[in-house]
């Protein structure tokens, strides 16, 4: 049978002494005839701690388990996840916050705290990892093969975050500080590029064991910056050829507030009664701006312009002008909280039995301002209109363009406030003409104003006993039921600023100055070759009510047609049986999941009268799963494990498709109105799908695991997920000629060229499958030489193949990257900590917010970062005075990696460039 390790290793080993004691005092100790237990601490006690997990575990898992209450090894369990092997992290605005298991990105994997389903403050069932502190963090499990009593599953595996239990430790008082450091500078002057984090956490028992009390408050502010170029996509040339159609580009700056609050309570009156009552509430709130420039530029900005150079379908370089510069001077508010309240029952009935109940509440919120500020050269369709932009472009593999001056026309200066007016250089307020005195050119702005509330309630009761029944050795039945309500309020609004008078005609419009009150200086765009700009608080303007704010619901079919609210009734009964015969064990289950979902939303069209017509519509489905599992285990030798297992899982959908919601959509841009081509049309129509079921996965796995020292292992693993009713969106090509409302539409509606576009829906279409290699090892240099002993590497290669298929056309998985390297090195002992680690990933499908933050599926060309760490324990050092300090520095994408994505079949169309820089942090954890 396997042998069980222990999770805290004591250094009974005279080696391991030798490494982190004192030798005199290791010596003295020995010739008395007193052995003084050791704790292994740090980078090792954490693997060892990792690899037990893993190797006592009767699924296939990878572990995490902190060096130190409160100190994982890296910033956030974010980082630390995406350094498992089979795992990938994706960046988003410089930190790792979203994680891919196998190939499937978030939205596909369940996420757990503590076996209880989890919440966010995302737009969808994700989980954003940094959001939870690394301080409230005593490991987590990455669950990739499933048993059945693991009720929320999910297609790629189940992450399940552990927080600290009192009763389980000794008293402990730690504290953590830092200091941390963006190298890129601020590229806006009313933003700073540090910040800190500050942690406290309190862990005792009482009354002789049987009462505990844990809690941790943690703060932190974090900045981050980011150079951005943002591709409005490519558009046809005459020629056929792709070009460049416009570009939004900026600098951005950024500061992450996050307050947390966890306390866990727990009384054990006796050895068969626990009661554990938990509590967690995060308080959370990014502030961000966005300063640069929007220019349109060929074919869709309808600017002059002329290719001198086109290779392979895609004009490479050229030359424009006659187009007005839009000055952006954006903000972005982020607010969201989280709460979670818990109450578990574990109770023994006899020496073979226990009962266990357990139930929580939990609610998120989340209301984001993201708020647009125009301005330029004066406002459109008025004579007192300065120049327009004259520029020279060329392609560039990384930015995805560069600029430069034009060799004859000579640009205004956009960082003089006598040149800057407050208003719109480009008529884009066709949708409120009617609400403007018929005008299109009164936008100046526009603010998004989404919300979204969440709630979730779980029960469950479980009862697991011994049998000693032939091979069953053990049995565990439950059943658990959980009501989860997300819903979202798509507000907008058009932002028209002072000048504006709606009894005058277009060409009579005036434009203010900016307020001096709110210039704050100049943002610099040279990274890309654009200059400088007029630098202004805009969202402060905004919240001051300098604008005038027009309700986009009136006007936009799409924010009453992305509002809506969905609900989901699951209960779920399960039964395991674990086994053992011989070398073999494991256990077979089965779960059965009856789910009952519903969701209310609107259609929307626009009305004769130029403003929305919206109607509630509600939808919804119920249906029944049966979900078997079997893991099994073979134990080769003492310290060599073959495992085998098979399960059917599954993903529920997504819950913005699952909206009942049908949306038709007119664009006022003048290119598409006159446009024939039905990709590039006016007219648009969505639709959700709120009887969706889960998409299923039939999945078969093989893990050849070695445990060669305590510190040391190798692994290979093979994996293969057949996909079922994987849900694709389609389009269909639609005639809404019973939608056009004369003079609302077009002042001519023999201008528009077409009335066909495309209606796009989700449905359960594709099939496919995704498979993978995952080769990993720790390799400790200790059983090599004595001489070496401190030093070893982690390193991880996951090779991953996946497709889903419909009608011969092929989709990518989001999430899926061909391969993913992870590579550690690094010395610890005496108390010095050195780490060095890189992570690769190749392209994978991901999305970003679009247009009114509509979420855009794009391709991420992956990445390559490296990080490093030194760090040194007083106490491990033997400088008794100074136990339970530690000192770390940390540094962030120290090869300043850029994250690039592009089209899928052509990565010189790059759709968007960001550039974040390298990030630092001074640490300091002292446990008494």
């Amino acid at each position: 049978m396997k042998q069980v390790k222990r999770l805290l290793l004591p250094s009974a080993i005279s080696c391991v002494i030798a490494g982190f004691a004192p030798t005199a005092f290791a010596q003295d100790n020995v010739e008395s005839g007193m052995l003084e237990e050791v704790v292994v601490t740090g980078i090792r006690a954490s693997l060892i701690n990792s690899m037990a997990i893993k190797e006592n575990s009767s699924s296939i898992v990878e572990a995490i388990s902190p060096e130190d209450i409160g100190k994982l090894p890296d910033t956030s369990i974010a980082e630390s996840l995406a350094r498992l092997p089979g795992l990938a992290g994706e960046r988003r605005d410089g930190r790792t916050s979203g994680i891919s298991v196998r190939g499937f990105n978030e939205n596909y994997v369940a996420t757990t705290m503590n076996g209880r389903e989890l919440l966010g403050i995302g737009d969808n069932r994700g989980v954003e990892y940094d959001l939870y502190p690394s301080e409230i963090v005593s490991g987590a499990v990455v669950y990739k093969t499933p048993d059945a009593s693991l009720v929320n599953q999910g297609l790629g595996g189940i992450v399940d975050l552990r927080t600290r239990r009192p009763l389980d430790s000794d008293r402990i008082i730690s504290f953590n500080g830092s200091y941390e450091m963006n190298d890129l500078e601020s590229g806006n002057p009313d933003y700073d590029d540090t910040g800190h984090r500050l942690a406290l956490t309190y862990s005792d028992n009482f009354a002789d064991n049987t009462l505990g009390l844990a809690v941790t408050v943690a703060t932190m502010e974090s900045p981050s910056q980011e150079e951005q170029v943002r591709a409005w996509g490519y558009a046809d040339a005459p020629d056929g050829s792709k070009v460049l159609g416009g570009h939004d580009t900026f600098v951005r700056s950024a500061l992450m507030k996050r307050d947390t609050i966890s306390a866990v309570g727990q009384y054990a009156p006796n050895d068969r009664l626990t009661l554990t009552v938990d509590a967690l509430y995060i308080d959370f709130e990014e502030s961000k701006v966005f300063r640069g420039l929007e220019e349109g530029g060929p074919v869709w900005g309808g600017a002059n312009w002329n290719a001198t150079s086109i290779e392979d379908g895609l004009v490479t370089s050229g030359q424009f002008d006659g187009f007005h510069s839009v000055i952006r001077n954006d903000g972005e508010v982020k607010d969201g909280d989280l709460s979670t309240f818990g109450f578990n029952v574990e109770y023994m009935l006899n020496d073979a039995w226990m009962l266990t109940f357990d139930a929580a509440h939990s609610e998120s919120t989340k209301d984001l301002i993201n708020m647009e500020s125009y301005s330029g050269v004066g406002r459109a369709q008025t004579p007192t209109q300065g120049s327009a932009a004259a520029r020279t472009w060329v392609m560039d593999p990384t930015t995805g363009v560069q600029y430069s001056a034009h060799p004859t026309i000579v640009m205004p200066d956009y960082t003089d406030p006598n040149v800057i007016r407050l208003a719109g250089p480009q008529a884009w307020g066709g949708a409120i003409a009617p609400l403007v005195g018929g005008n299109s050119n009164a936008q100046d702005g526009f603010v998004n104003n989404p919300s979204f509330e969440e709630e979730l309630d779980t029960l469950r009761l479980s009862a697991k006993g011994d049998l000693d029944i032939s091979i069953i050795d053990s049995v565990e039945v439950g059943v658990a039921y959980s009501d989860r309500t997300k819903s979202k309020v798509n507000y907008g609004a058009f932002l028209v600023a002072p000048g504006y008078d709606d009894s005058l005609p277009a060409d009579q419009q005036t434009a203010i100055a900016v307020p001096e009150k709110y210039i704050e200086g100049s943002a610099n765009l040279d990274f890309v070759g654009l200059g400088s700009m007029l630098a202004y608080d805009g969202i402060g303007m905004y919240r001051d009510g300098l604008y005038r704010e027009i309700d986009a619901t009136q006007a936009e079919t799409a924010r009453l047609g992305d509002t809506y609210s969905v609900n989901e009734e699951v209960f779920t009964a399960y039964g395991l049986a674990n086994f053992s015969a011989g070398i073999m064990s494991g256990n077979v289950g089965i779960q059965v999941v009856s789910s009952d979902q519903s969701s209310t939303g609107f259609d929307t069209y626009t009305g004769a009268d130029g403003t929305v017509v919206a109607t509630p519509v509600t939808g919804g489905a119920d249906y029944t799963k049966v979900l078997p599992s079997l893991n099994t285990n073979f134990q080769l030798s003492e310290n060599q494990v073959l495992r085998f297992a098979a399960a059917k899982t599954m993903s529920r959908a997504r819950m913005d498709d699952m909206k009942p919601n049908n949306t038709i959509g007119f664009n006022f841009d003048a290119a598409r109105r006159v446009s024939d081509d039905p990709e590039f049309s006016a007219w648009s129509g969505s639709s959700g799908n709120p009887g969706l079921q889960p998409i299923e996965a039939v999945q078969a796995d093989l893990s050849y695991e070695y445990y060669f020292a305590d510190d040391g292992y190798i692994a290979a693993a093979y994996f293969y997920k057949d996909l079922q009713n994987w849900h694709l969106s389609t389009s269909a090509l639609t005639d809404f000629s019973a939608y056009i409302v004369p003079g609302y539409h077009d002042k001519d509606i023999a201008a528009l060229a077409s009335t066909q576009g495309f209606t796009d829906s989700m449905v359960e279409a594709g099939d496919g499958y995704v498979k993978g290699t995952e080769l990993q090892g720790s390799l400790p240099f200790h059983i090599f030489s004595d001489w070496l002993d401190g030093f070893g590497i982690i390193a991880s290669a996951t090779f991953l193949d996946g497709q889903v298929e419909y009608e011969g056309v092929e989709s990518d998985i989001p999430g899926l990257s061909d391969e993913i390297y992870q590579l550690t090195a690094f010395y610890e002992k005496n108390g010095f900590e050195i780490r060095i680690s890189g992570r690769k990933r190749d392209q994978y499908l991901t999305e970003f917010y679009g247009t009114s933050l509509a979420l855009t599926p794009t391709a991420d060309q992956g990445a390559e970062l490296i990080d490093a760490q030194i760090g040194f324990d007083f106490g491990a050092a033997g400088i008794e005075s100074l136990d339970g300090l530690s000192i770390t520095l940390q540094g962030q994408n120290l090869t300043d990696e850029e994250t690039i994505s592009a089209a899928e079949d052509d990565p010189r169309q790059v759709n968007k460039y960001q550039h974040f820089g390298a990030n630092y942090m001074l640490g300091v954890n002292y446990k008494f």
